[in-house]
């Protein structure tokens, strides 16, 4: 089949990865000049299933309203008189329902533990290396915090997943370079969890897809799709300098950053596909609203700091070896490469080029508090993305009820852990073989 697949971030370039892998023709559209240019461009790096769970859950509505006022808050509500905004909140709400809550959580927790497997597949397979290592530590600061995870071990006893609850000796002896200033009650280590260079991976597997075949069409916006038996996409190039990429770090061509793979018109060109996959994550509801396919799909964004480490011979030992979370701020601290990345926030109703100065001043002190003097500050890139997020929780993976188009989109925070098994399950599904994993739950039914 032809296939064109409308978005390059991660769960773009692994879905376009895994259908030109099974022997499809697939043409890739993407309005930056790179892929994982956006949302998928500096998050936390974090691939942890056990802590993939849908952000409406019972008591989160409660923890919000308590969080509101607080100075290093972790969610964060900015008012608005969006009604969209507040239709979302409404469905958020009525998912945060104990047995919705429940059975959300089950589909997304055994997407992600496919997905991780599906990841460690194509890093053995392809032999990439994107600055990944193995452990997670979640740093409980007092007793409080540990009373508040413990719901949380339950649920990943009864998944499966391999944790140690461990005392604060250990944590300092899995993280030696923690902050001994800084109180610490004990900690949750998951050994099989890990971090890795997001964007990295997305470059990487960009070059496996186009080696196999797969056309990348780069500053190219996509202005219209139609429906059919042979679906049509209208796009447009777009002059660099009217994509303006929203990156903090330059491009190089080691990691990937391309250029159209061919001349490409100022005017829209209208192609004909026998499918077109939609994976642009807020692109995605304009896109889809023509054919009847209303989407209640709302940005929670998050931010992140990102700094080198200190130059000297000790640099190593005053920083993170893999990857931490603060229980308390829900602050993730991760090391990539030769650098440290703080990221955390949900902030709902914001704006995507209007940074909350309090988000970022609670990332710098989360990284005070456990690694002072790990990173060079004066060197540190901000960034803000806008995660796809869904009312109740999961992604839309499978056909969007129109012909000739399906939907991979909408992982929210989780995009990261969740795109490999994602796009596999959906090639699968697209080529009318039984998915790996059930994939109930997850199509466009249960919006309707």
């Amino acid at each position: 089949m032809r296939i064109a697949v409308i978005g390059a971030g991660i769960v773009g370039v692994t879905t376009a990865y895994e259908l030109v892998a099974a022997g499809h023709e697939v043409t890739v559209f993407e309005r930056r000049g790179s892929v994982a240019a956006e949302t998928s461009f500096a998050n936390a790096g974090v691939v942890a299933p056990g802590y993939v769970t849908p952000w409406a859950a019972p008591g989160m509505p409660r923890k919000v309203l308590r969080s509101l006022f607080a100075r290093h808050a972790p969610v964060r509500l900015h008012a608005s008189l969006d009604p969209a905004l507040a239709a979302w909140i409404w469905r958020w709400w009525r998912a945060c329902r104990s047995e919705v809550w429940q059975a959300n959580r089950t589909r997304m927790q055994r997407l992600a533990v496919f997905s991780r497997h599906r990841l460690h597949e194509l890093t053995k397979a392809l032999q990439l290396d994107y600055e990944h290592e193995n452990g997670y530590l979640v740093l409980l600061r007092n007793e409080a915090d540990l009373a508040a995870v413990r719901p949380g071990l339950k649920l990943l006893t009864e998944l499966g997943n391999r944790f140690h609850l461990v005392d604060a000796a250990r944590c300092r002896e899995l993280e030696p370079a923690l902050n001994p200033d800084t109180p610490l009650h004990a900690g949750v280590h998951l050994p099989d969890d890990e971090v890795g260079n997001c964007r990295q991976f997305a470059h990487l597997l960009r070059h496996e897809a186009q080696k196999l075949g797969a056309r990348w069409c780069f500053h190219t916006e996509v202005q219209r799709l139609v429906a059919g038996a042979q679906p049509r996409v209208v796009h447009r190039y777009l002059p660099p300098a009217e994509s303006t990429q929203l990156m903090m770090e330059p491009s190089t061509s080691a990691r990937g950053d391309a250029v159209a793979t061919e001349p490409a018109p100022l005017e829209p060109i209208d192609e004909v596909f026998d499918t077109v996959v939609v994976c642009a994550a807020m692109g995605s509801p304009a896109l889809l609203k023509p054919l009847g396919v209303r989407l209640p799909l709302r940005a929670v964004h998050g931010y992140s700091i990102t700094a080198p480490l200190r130059p000297d011979d000790s640099a190593a030992e005053r920083a993170p070896r893999a990857a931490l979370m603060d229980e308390r701020y829900k602050v993730a601290i991760s090391r990539i490469g030769q650098r440290v990345r703080v990221a955390g926030s949900a902030e709902l109703g914001g704006r995507l080029d209007k940074q909350d100065p309090r988000a970022i001043e609670t990332l710098y002190k989360v990284l005070e508090d456990w690694f002072p003097g790990a990173a060079r500050l004066s060197q540190v890139q901000r960034w803000k993305g806008a995660r796809p997020m869904l009312p109740d929780g999961p992604p839309l993976i499978g056909a969007s009820g129109t012909a000739g188009i399906w939907l991979n989109l909408g992982h929210g925070s989780s995009g990261w852990a969740l795109a490999c098994g994602s796009a596999y399950a959906l090639a699968q599904a697209m080529q009318g073989r039984e998915a790996p994993i059930p994939l109930d739950g997850l199509g466009i039914e249960r919006l309707r």
